[in-house]
């Protein structure tokens, strides 16, 4: 054989042992704040996690990654995103206040249903129409939001406007910071994670969050009683990203491009959504059994509330207006939105 058709041989060989650019493999690192325990991570991070890699084949591992072990604190995430520091992860916008305006009107007082997965597919419709200019140097994958907020604390259940007098209340958001201080309550801003220490040290006499999350933050143990607000819409609610660095999905093949998007927009929302309902239904449960007491404050009560949530939302409007934004506007598509989506998914339990 001659040295050129040895080499041509070779060649061939070489270019049959070499996989194709387009069945390259790629691990992408996912970042979020919480246990990798609680309903998110365990009902729709991982699962979508798994989604990705049956679907590309096994050439797409999304590794997940709790605790914000790859480096930062919770308010960072946005920015891990967008600099590249991690390929995605979990974000709420809030954790920044005053840097994305426009998406805290899904988060004012009573704007959500208490179904996680009809707020969130409200929150996706919302996000297209209002917030994609907000977010732009990130890639969107889901925008959804948590389930039922409610009050617990180390002492005796709410029944009067007067029990929120002088508590000390973590408050997840400026929204309802905003609202606890006008229930009388001193807010104290902390992300998730900080609130079981801040509990047991008496840095805080309870908090306003989900039921999800009691197990993981040991509710059962470091508080007494659990209140809901009567009806059917929530107290508050927190506005939740799924997003991945632009550059690390441009740089993606067509067809994992396109994997990454068959698990992307609407149903991406409603999945994580549906995942805090189900662990919504799991936490109370667990605070049930341990002897915690879970009361609902009468319908006359959550009125009162109510109407000081009014006067929240009436105060966040001029704020928007005179920050150059359609405050009455934004507040009225978000109110849409949600109503075009209430009764789109059973709730996950009823008091």
């Amino acid at each position: 054989m001659s040295l050129q058709k040895t080499l041509a041989a070779a060649l061939a060989g070489l270019m049959l042992a070499t996989p194709p650019a387009t069945a390259q493999e790629v691990t992408l690192r996912f970042q979020h704040f919480v246990s990798p325990a609680s309903a998110n991570p365990t009902f729709f991070m991982q699962p979508w996690a798994d989604a990705i890699m049956e679907q590309s084949g096994g050439r797409i591992r999304v590794e997940i990654y709790p605790f914000m072990q790859l480096g930062g604190a919770a308010p960072d995430q946005y920015d891990l995103i967008r600099d590249g520091v991690i390929d995605g992860g979990w974000v709420i916008p809030g954790y920044q206040p005053g840097r994305f305006p426009e998406a805290e009107a899904l988060e004012l007082p009573f704007m959500t249903t208490k179904s996680a997965e009809e707020a969130s597919r409200a929150a996706w419709t919302f996000t297209e129409q209002h917030l994609l200019d907000d977010f732009s140097d990130v890639h969107l994958i889901a925008a959804h939001m948590h389930g039922r907020g409610l009050v617990h604390l180390q002492g005796p259940a709410i029944e009067t406007l007067s029990d929120f007098n002088g508590l000390r209340l973590r408050g997840p958001s400026r929204a309802a910071t905003l609202l606890l201080e006008r229930l009388g309550a001193t807010p104290v801003g902390m992300p998730v994670p900080a609130f079981p220490e801040a509990l047991s040290r008496g840095v805080v006499d309870g908090g306003v969050i989900t039921w999800e999350q009691a197990p993981s933050l040991r509710l059962d143990e470091l508080t007494e009683s659990h209140t809901d607000v009567a009806g059917d819409h929530s107290l508050y609610n927190l506005y939740f990203l799924w997003a991945m660095n632009r550059d690390s999905y441009n740089a993606l093949p067509d067809d994992l491009r396109a994997v990454i998007d068959a698990n992307s927009g609407l149903m991406a929302s409603a999945w994580a959504g549906r995942a805090h309902d189900t662990g919504d239904a799991l936490g109370r449960q667990a605070m049930a059994d341990a002897g915690n007491i879970i009361a609902e404050m009468s319908p006359e009560l959550t009125a009162e509330i109510q109407a000081l949530g009014d006067a929240v939302i009436a105060d966040w409007i001029a704020e928007a207006d005179a920050a150059g934004l359609d405050g009455a506007g934004l507040v009225a598509a978000a109110r849409a939105a949600m109503a075009a989506e209430t009764g789109s998914a059973p709730a996950p339990y009823r008091d």
